[in-house]
């Protein structure tokens, strides 16, 4: 039987796992081909050559976006995003390390204006008053607040400043009333 793969077919089939696991093995089978299509300089290899730099380059855009978007939805609470074996176990260690940096990145601006404004507080719901009224949905505690130290407990409610907790609703641990 002849193989009746083609140049780039490689780089398609990459683009095709995007939500999967990181797949290291078909990055590493593109760049290999890409090295493999730069020796010869015809132009069906050259042709091949950008295309495949092009899916490695889109595959790779698709997951830092996905990931950035994580990092909002978990109200940039990085630990609760690494912690999640399920999400951590589809990451490279690079995307480990992108998310660290981009985490650092955004607290080193975030302390900019912390006392004005919490950059990583959700914006779907604006906030109709500065103190909330939450349940204690999973034990997370004590928080320091503004005004002191509170124990949270499963259970248990508080009325408390919506800056000092916000990050706490956003993971799930306190819910509204």
């Amino acid at each position: 039987m002849t193989d009746t793969r083609q140049f780039g077919d490689l780089a398609t089939q990459l683009l095709s796992d995007t939500l999967l696991k990181y797949n290291d093995n078909l990055v590493r089978s593109v760049i290999r081909e890409q090295r493999d299509l730069e020796n010869p300089a015809l132009l069906i290899y050259r042709t091949a050559i950008v295309r495949n730099k092009r899916c490695l380059l889109a595959y790779h855009k698709h997951r830092m976006d996905r990931l950035r978007d994580m990092y909002w939805v978990a109200g940039g609470a990085l630990p609760h995003i690494l912690s999640n074996q399920g999400i951590r176990s589809k990451l490279s260690p690079h995307e480990v390390d992108f998310l660290r940096q981009y985490s650092a990145s955004v607290m080193d601006y975030r302390a900019e204006f912390s006392n004005e404004l919490d950059i990583t507080a959700s914006i779907t719901h604006p906030p109709k008053d500065l103190h909330v009224l939450v349940r204690v949905v999973r034990d997370c505690g004590v928080i320091q607040t503004e005004l002191g130290s509170i124990d949270f407990q499963k259970g248990q409610r508080f009325m408390v400043r919506r800056a000092d907790i916000e990050h706490l609703i956003v993971q799930g641990y306190l819910e509204e009333v």
